[in-house]
């Protein structure tokens, strides 16, 4: 441990959490099949290593599959009430590690402590929604047209779920997927990003407890931490009945495609170009909160971060004036110090892409009104801290039919609200959405058949963030996925039409006569 990882406190977060680190790399006490290679995690807020992670091979996901497949033979024929129980004793050990899990987070991903705390309250809150829904997963009845008859639907588990997730949220989708699949009787695998294992190593000691305390296999919750390869094997894996990957468009359209050829399952979750449509009778007071918010919050690195904003031209100038003035007073820096509202990004390679969009957008001749750039100096050292930025453009500029992930944040102008929804949905994208109005036929409008072509449609709130209890997901390149929330526990199951007779004749359906 460096002195400076030291006097942040996150060894003693570590240990907390279940996890001891040595060049020989972190053991989290057989929990995880890893005989791999070693994978360095270094923090973004200040570069220092935290510590060296063993990955698994090729064998280990073998084994893996093995002891799921075993494991899932005794977790389906538990009742689903149980199976809920288990989720609700996970969810109250996350309770008592809230603070330990909230803070690697943070520190290892570079979100703020309060959005790294957001997040596994996030994933207590999907245990508390699947504690109540495992004892509703309900089918249907169904009137037969022949006499003495009954039919009916249910669903069964899948099998294995495989969970491909990716750095910005390094815990809370994995959560989203693991608590829904569990109550319906599936076992998960875990892929974690590259980018932030400490904190799936921690999430699977974490789980590994409950499923010890109550004397059932560990295979129940797997986790492995690989490269491409081990990705791949669990995309094109007849095994893994569902694949949940979070991630690029350009992956995703690859990892859709794979499990699709054998036939498969998946949810999507993948690039958004979320906008804000800002009408001349919107709040400008909540317009300004949520528009900062969703365009530098996590540094612009959520799917449902805030791209474009879309204002009208009778309060254009009005709203980028005051963008400009709140852009001038975000505070940068530690994102483990809660005066800062903007902590780092990711790692070098987003500070290129970030580089390079600003780059294209000038070329393409997009006017910044507030200029981004790399940070330097004391407590920027380890050079992943950006400016956020503002761009006037148009929406056909190539760069903004793109996703960036990072702080950058276009403006657009519109006279009618036709128009303006028209710029909101052309984009490939079509995650999040919103409207500032108090307009209520502006607000109807907007989410009519004729308004956002999103998964998600909002009025008076900004594009980032969802509640646990709505379904999340989008359209277009975004996937079609749905998670967290709503009736999403359908994905994870296997829907069976029954029909009994309990009558002394075989009648057929659509009145068919076959005698003998």
């Amino acid at each position: 441990m460096s002195k400076k990882v030291t006097d942040f406190g996150i060894e003693k977060t570590l240990k907390n959490l279940g996890i001891s680190t040595s060049n020989k790399g972190v053991s989290a006490g057989g929990k995880y099949f890893a005989n791999g290679g070693l994978l360095a995690s270094y923090s973004p807020t200040d570069g220092e290593l935290i510590g060296k992670v063993k990955t698994g091979n090729t064998d280990d996901y073998d084994k893996i599959i093995e002891a799921a497949q075993s494991a899932f033979q005794e977790f389906r024929m538990i009742p689903a009430p149980k199976r809920g129980d288990l989720v609700r004793q996970f969810g109250n050990k996350l309770r008592e590690k809230k603070d330990d899990l909230g803070k690697l987070v943070s520190y290892e991903m570079g979100k703020s402590l309060q959005e790294g705390l957001g997040e596994v309250q996030e994933m207590i809150d999907i245990c508390d929604f699947a504690v109540g829904l495992s004892r509703q997963l309900q089918g249907y009845t169904m009137h037969s047209e022949r006499p003495g008859h009954r039919m009916y639907e249910q669903y069964h588990p899948l099998g294995i779920v495989g969970i491909i997730s990716a750095f910005n949220f390094p815990v809370a989708v994995w959560s989203w997927n693991t608590a829904l699949a569990w109550i319906c009787g599936n076992v998960t695998i875990w892929k974690p990003s590259e980018k932030t294992p400490l904190c799936a190593i921690a999430c699977q000691n974490i789980a590994a407890e409950v499923f010890q305390e109550n004397n059932l296999p560990i295979g129940i919750s797997s986790m492995i931490v690989g490269d491409h390869e081990i990705g791949d094997r669990l995309v094109n894996d007849k095994n893994v009945a569902l694949v949940s990957f979070t991630g690029s468009t350009k992956v995703g359209r690859i990892v859709g495609t794979n499990v699709a050829k054998r036939f498969g399952k998946s949810i999507l979750e993948l690039g958004g170009n979320n906008a804000i449509i800002i009408t001349e009778n919107a709040d400008i007071d909540m317009s300004i909160i949520g528009a900062v918010f969703g365009a530098v919050g996590t540094a612009g690195q959520r799917c449902t971060s805030t791209r474009r904003l879309i204002i009208h031209e009778s309060v254009y100038d009005e709203v980028k004036n005051r963008l400009v003035k709140a852009y001038g007073q975000l505070k940068i820096g530690n994102p483990l110090d809660e005066k800062n509202h903007v902590g780092p990004l990711i790692d070098q390679q987003a500070v290129k892409q970030y580089l390079d969009s600003i780059k294209k957008c000038k070329k393409e001749g997009g006017k910044f009104v507030v200029e981004g750039g790399v940070l330097e100096g004391k407590n920027f050292e380890s050079g992943c801290y950006v400016k956020p930025c503002i761009a006037e453009v148009n929406n056909n500029y190539a760069i903004v039919q793109h996703e960036t992930f990072a702080p950058i944040l276009y403006l657009i102008k519109y006279k009618k609200l036709e128009e303006a929804i028209a710029i909101q949905n052309d984009v490939p994208q079509g995650l999040s959405s919103a409207i500032m109005t108090q307009n209520l036929r502006e607000a109807e409008l907007f989410l009519s058949h004729a308004g956002s072509d999103c998964g998600i449609a909002n009025v008076n709130i900004g594009t980032s963030g969802a509640e646990i209890g709505g379904a999340f997901g989008g359209e277009k390149e975004t996937g079609g996925g749905r998670e967290s929330g709503s009736d999403v526990w359908k994905y994870y199951m296997r829907r069976q039409t029954n029909t009994i007779n309990y009558s002394t004749h075989l009648p057929l359906a659509q009145g068919i006569k076959f005698d003998l």
